[in-house]
């Protein structure tokens, strides 16, 4: 079991950076996924950023290649997601989740269109963030 906590959102204007945390808890050991999504109103959930805790392999979205950072702190158990040049389109409910038993393929998977978010077994409450123009 794993329990994961994001906190960090808020309101910035469209240029503007934030840096999003989730604390994990629970069973941490072993190989799996984990991933940031987001959801805006009316639309799907999509991943954002992904990584592999084995080796570190880290995967983007390509809407957020170069503005986006997945990070981890070990010790601290904490994933965190740097978001700078942030647009008004980045505005969604932010998600932590995380997968076990995921094949690096589906990993890498949960970024793209055909990624699919029901891999992860294991979410977060949410995280609001909003861009305005």
């Amino acid at each position: 079991q794993l329990q994961l906590v994001e906190s960090g959102g808020g309101s910035v204007q469209a240029g503007g950076s934030l840096r999003l945390s989730c604390a994990v808890s629970g069973y941490t050991y072993g190989s799996y996924c984990m991933g940031w999504f987001r959801q805006a109103p009316g639309k799907e959930r999509e991943g954002v950023a992904s990584v592999e805790t084995d080796d570190d392999s880290t995967y983007y979205a390509d809407s957020v290649k170069g503005r986006f950072t997945l990070s981890r702190d070990n010790a601290k158990n904490t994933l965190y997601l740097q978001m700078n040049s942030l647009k008004p389109g980045d505005t969604a409910m932010y998600y932590c989740a995380a997968a076990f038993a995921i094949r690096s393929y589906d990993c890498y998977s949960s970024v793209n269109s055909w990624g699919r978010p029901d891999d992860f077994g294991y979410w977060g409450q949410g995280t609001q963030v909003t861009v305005s123009s």
